[in-house]
């Protein structure tokens, strides 16, 4: 069974950095592409980024690019999202998930940017 349990979400001031982390568990992790997506208060999911198996190949959503940065590390089945210059718009809750449309993710980790 898939599990996934994401941490490190926060209350920052805008401009600040937090990073979230997703511990992986009931699959063959290393086999893998890993995504993170968040969803805004009252909006859908929205792809933020996504990490080939074997780390070489990342993807950025516009609004995340040159401000987060996606990692993985296969040896401990983890996951990590790099949030950095945040905005009030990054406001919401984050998730990691196996496949691309989020069907399968974690609990999520609130993240809220406010001054």
């Amino acid at each position: 069974e898939v599990h996934l349990v994401e941490s490190g979400g926060g209350l920052v001031q805008p401009g600040m950095s937090l990073r979230l982390s997703c511990a992986a568990s009931g699959f063959a992790f290393n086999s893998y592409y890993m995504y993170w997506v968040r969803q805004a208060p009252g909006k859908g999911l929205e792809r933020v980024s996504h990490i080939n198996p074997h780390g070489e190949i990342t993807w950025y959503a516009d609004f995340a690019k040159g401000r987060f940065t996606i990692s993985r590390d296969n040896h401990k089945n983890t996951v990590a999202l790099q949030l950095s210059s945040l905005k009030t718009d990054d406001t919401g809750m984050y998730y990691c998930a196996i496949d691309e449309a989020g069907t399968q993710r974690g609990q999520g980790t609130q993240v809220t940017v406010s001054s």
